[in-house]
């Protein structure tokens, strides 16, 4: 079967820096997802499986602005340690808000005496990548899926 829009895609899957060709992650279960402009991965990514089958491989490299986005460095934030609640490590992640109020992810850089940096950017953002992608299935989608916009059941989403 050919990925096509309404179809369910299994990938395994391998992500690197495309400058320093650091593997940052690999698939230990393959990522599902709903195929056809539904947001559910890259449009990159969709574009070069269109048309594929079960057994397709492909390394794509994906320009910050087609992967996380460029850096947005308002996105850095320096709180007082006091105001830190308790536990949180360097790595870890705090929900804050951004500027226009709206709900944002923090992760924790630095902890420095008495401030703590936080960093609303996507941890890859501003990175180049480098996807090594094999398609382990296809399929056609179920109406629920369709309608609800995602993969259900194995792997996918559950309600």
């Amino acid at each position: 079967m050919k990925i096509q829009k309404d179809t369910v895609v299994t990938l395994r899957y391998k992500v690197a820096d495309a400058t320093t060709h650091k593997l940052i992650d690999e698939s230990q279960d393959p990522m599902v997802y709903l195929h056809g402009g539904y947001n559910n991965t890259f449009p990159k990514i969709e574009a070069a499986l269109e048309g594929k089958e079960t057994g397709f491989q492909a390394t794509l490299h994906l320009a910050p602005d087609d992967a996380f986005g460029q850096r947005d460095e308002s996105l850095l934030r320096t709180i007082s340690k006091a105001d830190f609640p308790p536990g949180v490590k360097v790595g870890g992640q705090l929900e804050g808000r951004d500027d226009q109020g709206q709900p944002q992810v923090f992760n924790v850089v630095k902890i420095k005496g008495p401030q703590v940096i936080l960093d609303g950017n996507h941890p890859l953002a501003g990175k180049s990548l480098k996807f090594s992608l094999t398609v382990a299935g296809v399929r056609t989608a179920t109406a629920e899926e369709i309608a609800h916009r995602h993969v259900h059941g194995e792997h996918g989403h559950h309600h």
